[in-house]
């Protein structure tokens, strides 16, 4: 440091103000060349000012929407590449008397973008201290200059910059105040409507407490947190307004934590375990009434783990027990005391199912993801809802309607059984549908329920209603769900439609990189909610309301009319799970009502009843809806002698006398009756294949798949010609995606913005064609055989989609293949390419090798070297140690890759240069379940580890080598003695032990780059 001259005067270019520290010192603004900032977009700014003499210290304080790289009279100082964590460079060593200049060049990467800086020069004596920020005497330019960095360079012709915002502007923040926060959270730029503010409570030492994914209130003051890995931790909150701090308290004694959900109710605390002690439910009591929790006992064993594993508990509507919820990897009980959705359940295709391309959820089957009621002491449990692929959370609305926010299969995205995420009413008995890799139901079938307002793509973690809010009436109402990927809170207004209810959804408040993983509606008013999850850095936040719009509770205006439909259902429901004398004829007449949720209900009070109560009933049926959910209903519990009467009672329905869900429903219900009860005779389906066939194709795409569906199973001889007609022709709209929300996670939303950009109209209709078609063996002509592998030539070409999509194609035309002859195949070779279809392998590339020497790398080595942020390193040597050090064997990354280890593009949105170390170097630390390997014990002593992909005809199939995911062996599970999840990643350590120092560093700012060679780590 340079020695301490007493600063007689200062002069700056365009002035510089010099005035006390703490009161007087200039706000910064957002500044950018202009107003509308494009994506990808790079400018370059300067701000140059006079010095007449040397400071003590020197202080650059600056953030940039989304990176930035900072000279000082032109030599290179800091780079920063998160918004969220300003960097803060000491650079009175780069100054001198005289012309001084800062320069900078500026980066965004989608959506709003800024510039934000604050030039700190201190004095021994704090009066005297004076400060540079940016605001629009900056000047800049949009095309890079030769020597535009230096001090020397004439910038009179740049215009100057643009003033975006003030500071404290949304959706920043005052993120300088958030500089110090080790965790690097601050306010995360948090946007909220007008008159809320949200505000960091405590950021979460993780190496201490974890990374927090579950909270419930204890009382007034006190909240309990659970981490993802981990104990129970009691937290202090202090009382709005007063600028207090939260204090933590890890609940040591108790030995229980892991819990992905958290109730405190009945004057104790349940947690669903997920991990950690063993995953089930648990009650902790306070058994000598001192105050403090002290006793835990295990309600109830589950079996199942990790992401998809046991998730919330909540406490029920009536006061009398609870509702816990998991997901599609919990196994359901063995026996439950009740089942409100009758134990018949099924995966119910037609045609075959393709297993997921890349092996997720292989071998899971009905009922998917469920929800249970169970008594308040672990006692009486009822299987509720099911049918859900990973829902987190649950919650009752005023009413005592239970809801839950569903997860998606992103992979999925492009074909046509993709389903977005949503939010559902689980009423009694409910079936969504969720079945493993091409089999989920599409939202139209009546056994089934339809969502009450689709979301779109994310990772659903908590959800609450606001009842108990100090906020304005209408969010008081609403349900309040968090998406995991995106960082937003949505609040869903659900307005009663009938027996249940339609949403609309408003994004509450959002944030970039905003993990969210729990919320809750403390005693106080204000909502809390939590970030973290996978191991992340995590942090508690209070929202609250101080604007002027009334804060009135609700009133008791209720709608009349769909209270008196809802209460209708909730009668009918009341027979679900129990025999009743008079539940046939009270439900019979509702099978036919107009309202889809009282249909439903009906169904199921008439499906707990003793099959010969009303099988005789369904062959007198009349009405449409009634011959479509007794047909259901009879196909779902009778035996194969009922399948001519069935059909005959389903023919009375003309297809084209009815509007389309009845058309649907019909073709549904006739599927059933083949899947259920078997395969009619050759003259019962001509007689189909003749009603059905001059239907075909219809006016409704969808309508259209179901009739494609009957017709490929009946095996008519016309359905190849109209299908592959179709495929060239009809143009039904595809799925839709919110472009703003992806760029708050770009890494994650690319694969969805590059289907955007090549999505055409008939892309996932052609896909369900494509799988249809490939089910039939005979009646095609060479020419239909061209045109039909043709196809998946120009889908490989013009097609995007999912992780998962193009090994879907692959596999469809597999299956297509399959059911050709080798005369076919030759003739066939100029579409199919060498060897009758089967891709011949190009040789692989030569893999690059590290030039080392290497060594045994540990975060301590790299943590400093990584801390003041990357820059100056080589993209194209980061991208070849990609390679060398084996990640792109099992990763994909910016489209490109492997399969067996999580896609690594998002990695900069979601994880900071710590948990980036963690991960590479510790690979065990956390372990996501999607990728992880099973311990497998056989009787006869023997061990094998490896994942579990499939299970088919009583044998597991296992993949035991990382490298080549599509080999496996197969185990007899009656020899297996147990299975248990391996606590040791697929991932072997020391992978970039043969790397140098500089071979780490590239490619650690490739991967944090997320793959692009203009970052500014790359200068």
């Amino acid at each position: 440091m340079k020695s301490l001259k007493r600063a007689l005067m200062i002069l700056f270019a365009g002035g510089l103000s010099v005035s006390g520290l703490a009161a007087e010192a200039p706000a910064p603004h957002w500044i950018w060349c202009h107003e509308s900032p494009e994506d990808g977009e790079t400018v370059y700014l300067r701000r140059h000012f006079e010095l007449t003499d040397e400071w003590e210290k020197a202080e650059l304080t600056f953030t940039c929407d989304n990176a930035a790289v900072v000279w000082v009279n032109g030599e290179k100082v800091a780079i920063n590449n998160d918004w969220n964590t300003p960097k803060t460079v000491e650079i009175q060593d780069n100054l001198h008397a005289g012309r001084n200049v800062i320069a900078i060049k500026a980066s965004n990467q989608g959506g709003q973008a800024g510039l934000l800086a604050r030039l700190r020069l201190l004095s021994d004596d704090k009066d005297k201290d004076a400060y540079l920020v940016t605001d629009g005497r900056w000047k800049c330019h949009r095309e890079r200059v030769a020597a535009w960095e230096t001090s020397d360079f004439d910038a009179s012709d740049w215009k100057p910059a643009i003033e975006l915002a003030g500071y404290g502007a949304q959706p920043w923040g005052t993120v300088l105040e958030q500089a110090q926060i080790a965790s690097g959270n601050g306010k995360r730029g948090i946007e909220v409507p007008d008159g809320f503010e949200a505000e960091l409570l405590y950021s979460v030492p993780k190496g201490q407490y974890g990374s927090w994914v579950a909270i419930t209130f204890e009382d007034r003051r006190h909240l309990i947190a659970s981490p993802q890995d981990g104990k129970l931790c009691r937290v202090t909150i202090p009382p709005i307004g007063s600028n207090g701090t939260a204090e933590v308290e890890q609940l040591d004694d108790l030995g229980i934590g892991s819990a992905q959900g958290l109730c405190y109710a009945y004057g104790r605390l349940y947690a669903m375990a997920n991990g950690g002690p063993g995953s089930g439910l648990y009650q902790v009591l306070d058994s000598d009434g001192d105050g403090r929790l002290d006793t835990v006992e295990k309600l109830q064993a589950l079996q199942g783990g990790g992401e998809h594993g046991p998730h919330s508990v909540i406490k029920d509507a009536q006061g009398n027990g609870l509702y816990v919820v998991c997901g599609n990897h919990t196994d359901p009980l063995e026996q439950y005391d009740t089942y409100l959705q009758p134990k018949v359940w099924d995966e119910d295709f037609l045609v075959n199912r393709l297993w997921d391309a890349r092996g997720h959820a292989r071998g899971r089957l009905a009922p998917g993801g469920w929800i249970a009621h169970v008594g308040r002491d672990g006692e009486k449990w009822s299987l509720y809802s099911s049918g859900y692929r990973n829902t987190y959370d649950i919650a009752l609305n005023r009413h005592g309607e239970l809801f839950t926010y569903d997860a998606d299969m992103e992979w999925d995205v492009g074909t046509p059984w993709y389903r977005p995420t949503r939010i559902c009413h689980a009423t009694s008995g409910s079936e969504f549908g969720w079945r493993s890799g091409t089999g989920k139901w599409p939202t139209y079938f009546p056994d089934s329920l339809p969502p009450a307002v689709n979301i779109g793509p994310g990772s659903p973690t908590g959800v609450v209603f606001g009842g108990g809010l100090n906020f304005p009436t209408r969010y008081q109402k609403a349900l309040f769900g968090l998406d995991w990927t995106f960082g937003t809170i949505y609040a869903i207004h659900l307005q009663p439609q009938g027996a249940s209810y339609q949403g609309r959804k408003e994004e509450f408040l959002t944030g970039r990189p905003l993990p969210l993983t729990d919320i809750a509606v403390g005693p106080d008013g204000a909502l809390y909610f939590t970030i973290g999850g996978r191991g992340t850095q995590s942090a508690l936040y209070r929202v609250t309301y101080t604007g002027s719009k009334s804060t009135k509770p609700p009133g008791k205006i209720i709608d009349k009319k769909a209270a008196k439909v809802r209460t209708l259902r909730r009668k009918l429901e009341q027979f679900h799970g129990r025999e009743a004398p008079n539940a046939v004829s009270q439900a019979w007449p509702h099978l036919d009502h107009p309202d889809r949720f009282v249909r439903y209900a009906a169904r199921i009070a008439i499906e707990n009843q003793p099959l010969s109560q009303w099988r005789q009933r369904v062959f007198k049926l009349k009405s449409r809806w009634g011959i479509i959910n007794g047909g259901i209903a009879l196909a779902r519990h009778g035996k194969a002698s009922d399948q001519d009467a069935l059909l005959k009672t389903l023919n009375q329905l003309e297809l084209e006398a009815l509007d389309e869900p009845q058309k649907l429903g019909l073709l549904r219900a006739y599927a059933l009756a083949f899947i259920r009860l078997g395969e009619p005779n050759d003259s019962a389906k001509q007689r189909l294949i003749d009603r059905f066939s001059p239907q075909y194709p219809a006016s409704s795409p969808m309508v259209n798949r179901e009739l494609c569906r009957l017709l490929v199973y009946l095996g008519s001889p016309t359905v190849i010609g109209k299908t592959l007609h179709l495929m060239e022709t009809e143009k039904p709209g595809g799925h839709r995606f919110d472009r703003e929300l992806l760029q708050r996670n770009p890494g994650y939303g690319k694969t969805l913005a590059n289907y955007l950009d090549k999505q055409t109209a008939q892309q996932e209709q052609q896909v369900f064609y494509a799988l249809m078609l490939s089910n039939v063996e005979y009646g095609w002509t060479l020419k239909q055989r061209k045109r039909y592998f043709q196809w998946f030539n120009t889908a490989d070409e013009k097609y995007a989609g999912g992780a998962s999509f193009e090994g879907f194609l692959e596999n469809i035309k597999k299956g297509a293949l399959e059911n050709t002859s080798e005369a076919e195949r030759q003739a066939l070779a100029s579409i199919l390419g060498e060897q009758g279809g089967e891709s011949a392998s190009a040789a692989p590339e030569e893999r690059p090798q590290p030039e080392g020497p290497g060594k045994h790398w540990t975060i301590k080595d790299l943590r400093p070297l990584v801390e003041g942020g990357l820059e100056g390193r080589s993209f194209e040597n980061g991208k070849a140690m990609y390679a060398a050090a084996y990640c792109v064997d099992c990763h994909r990354f910016r489209g490109e890759g492997g399969a067996i280890g999580p896609d690594l593009t998002n990695l900069a949105t979601r994880f900071s240069y710590e948990d980036l170390l963690q991960s590479i170097l510790k690979p065990n630390a956390v372990v996501s379940d999607q990728y992880q390997s099973t311990i497998i014990k056989k009787k006869d002593g023997s061990t094998l580890l490896g994942r579990i992909i499939g299970e088919q005809d009583g044998k597991l199939q296992v993949a035991v080598n990382p490298l080549k995911p599509e080999e496996y062996v197969t185990v007899d599970k009656e020899a297996v003695k147990s299975k248990q999840p391996s606590p040791t990643s697929l991932m072997p350590p020391g992978l970039i032990d043969r790397l140098n120092k500089k071979e780490v560093l590239d490619l650690l700012a490739y991967l944090m780059s997320r793959g692009n060679p203009d970052a500014p780590m790359f200068e």
